[in-house]
């Protein structure tokens, strides 16, 4: 599995390549499932660029979303979207269309809270697992580790050098993930490094906009397909090497 990651908390001042509008989103996943992406991620903004748990802005780029691709589409619950833990969970409860998978960071206050409204949803959650957080050893005894859809081990470190120790050494504090499926990524210059590594692992990965600007000779990426197809190329490389 290749997850494409549309946006992030990235704005304009990022490239125009960016999807912010539901529309963009839109062409943006239709362009990268084309390309071989077998679900999305995306950050659903207002108008003005901001992330948003709105259900008015949600559902726009859901709707947006689906009517161009057939795959899964998964949105976040950081908490930059919607600092009170509480009004967090209200808000989730209150989209009139729902994601199909929501990524929810463990190491943040109300996650569990919130990681709970979306499985009573019936949503999937992603554990959004960050390296350099107590995340791994808060989501180990975490009575709702089995029931979620997948976790996503995320390499914070942004170093080339680095982000392959790092991204095992978080796997390592994850053990056994309560059984779970794990999607390996990292960010900036080691979102590659980390992405050949779950390929030489045979774990689902992501790349993206949201991931990286850049291609792996540090060209800069004119758009998501194309770090999806390379994406898929060096995953593949990846796999046949190993």
């Amino acid at each position: 599995m290749v997850q494409v990651c549309l946006n992030g908390p990235r704005g304009a001042a990022d490239g125009a390549m960016v999807p912010l509008t539901p529309q963009a989103s839109a062409e943006s996943a239709a362009e990268a499932v084309a390309a071989g992406a077998t679900d999305v991620h995306v950050h659903p903004k207002t108008p003005c660029g901001q992330d948003s748990l709105s259900p008015r802005v949600v559902a726009a780029t859901l709707e947006a979303i689906r009517a161009r691709v057939p795959v899964p589409v998964g949105v976040t619950t950081g908490a930059w979207t919607e600092p009170d833990p509480a009004a967090r969970v209200e808000r989730v409860r209150s989209w009139t269309v729902l994601p199909d998978h929501a990524s929810v960071n463990w190491h943040e206050p109300g996650a569990e809270e919130v990681a709970a409204a979306l499985i009573g949803l019936g949503v999937g959650v992603e554990a959004g697992i960050w390296s350099g957080t107590d995340a791994a050893a808060r989501f180990a005894v975490s009575p709702l580790g089995p029931k979620v859809l997948r976790v996503l081990a995320e390499v914070t470190d942004p170093a080339a050098e680095t982000a392959e120790d790092t991204a095992r050494a978080l796997l390592a504090d994850l053990g056994s993930a309560h059984g779970r499926p794990v999607l390996l990524h990292g960010e900036d210059a080691g979102a590659w490094p980390v992405l050949r590594l779950a390929g030489r692992l045979g774990l689902a990965t992501r790349v993206g906009l949201e991931d990286t600007l850049l291609m792996p000779d540090g060209q800069r990426a004119l758009s998501n397909a194309r770090l999806v197809a390379e994406g898929l190329a060096q995953y593949g490389w990846a796999q046949r090497s190993s």
